[in-house]
């Protein structure tokens, strides 16, 4: 598993260099990438680099030409998708193992002091509001 602190784009940077590779041309002279020949083959392109990954340099690379083999609208590959894969394949970044997962007591420690700082913010902001009131308009109780 791999593991990455942007929610808001959750798709591993190190697939990009492997994903964006040009793979050749199209019958319109368009390059076509790694990214777009997995879209073209209708695969889902992050779930199959995390695949080629997660398996051996030799395995990966012949996954690839496999796939690549299967694109009819890129003419030059029909003789060298193994040529093409075995480069591209160089690409895939490294097979990362899943680091340790967290226990459950480390989560509940991590969550209980993420509420004790947020009360004792909140008490902080309570207290200024309180001390501004009667700083400035005079209000004691």
């Amino acid at each position: 598993m791999l593991n990455h602190s942007n929610s808001l784009y959750p798709h591993p940077p190190d697939f990009e260099q492997f994903l964006y590779s040009p793979v050749g041309k199209d019958r319109n002279s368009n390059v076509v990438t790694v990214l777009s020949a997995l879209a073209r083959l209708d695969l889902d392109r992050w779930a199959e680099t995390a695949a080629l990954v997660s398996m051996d340099h030799c395995a990966a690379r012949v996954r690839l030409a496999q796939l690549l083999s299967q694109l009819r609208d890129v003419p030059g590959l029909k003789r060298s998708a193994g040529q093409v894969a075995q480069d591209l394949s160089l690409l895939l970044p490294d097979r990362q193992a899943p680091g340790p997962r967290p226990s459950k007591k480390e989560l509940a420690q991590g969550q209980q002091v993420t509420i004790i700082v947020i009360w004792s913010l909140l008490a902080l902001v309570l207290f200024m509001v309180h001390f501004l009131s009667i700083t400035i308009w005079g209000v004691a109780e």
